[in-house]
């Protein structure tokens, strides 16, 4: 996991490591940024890893800082070009590995399973 904020206007690599817990930790309310996250997924026979950007713009930020993101994920696009899915997120009741998951999941299309069903 890498983790992107802004000092400033400066954006900078601020946290890097792994684990989802310690990844979530470092957006705060206040903050805007991005992560970039790798995500195991498939199935019992075939596991792949996918990787998810995530913009964040926290509850706290303002209005005009809110507005700068669209161009910032732009320039941030261009350094973090291998990803499955984006994701805006803007409070931490939303951010959870579940959410994750889900969503590559879904990008991903089909998903074969062992055949064996729960009935």
């Amino acid at each position: 996991r890498s983790v992107f904020k802004f000092e400033g206007n400066k954006l900078g690599l601020t946290a890097k490591g792994k684990g989802f817990p310690e990844f979530k930790a470092c957006f705060e309310d206040d903050d805007r940024g991005f992560g970039y996250i790798r995500i195991q997924t498939g199935d019992e026979m075939s596991k792949r890893a996918k990787f998810v950007l995530v913009t964040w713009v926290g509850p706290g930020v303002s209005v005009m800082k809110k507005a700068k993101m669209s161009t910032d994920k732009a320039l941030m696009k261009d350094i973090v070009q291998n990803l499955s899915v984006e994701l805006q997120l803007e409070n931490h009741a939303e951010f959870s590995h579940e959410l994750l998951k889900v969503e590559v999941d879904k990008a991903a299309g089909a998903m074969y399973g062992t055949g064996v069903r729960d009935l």
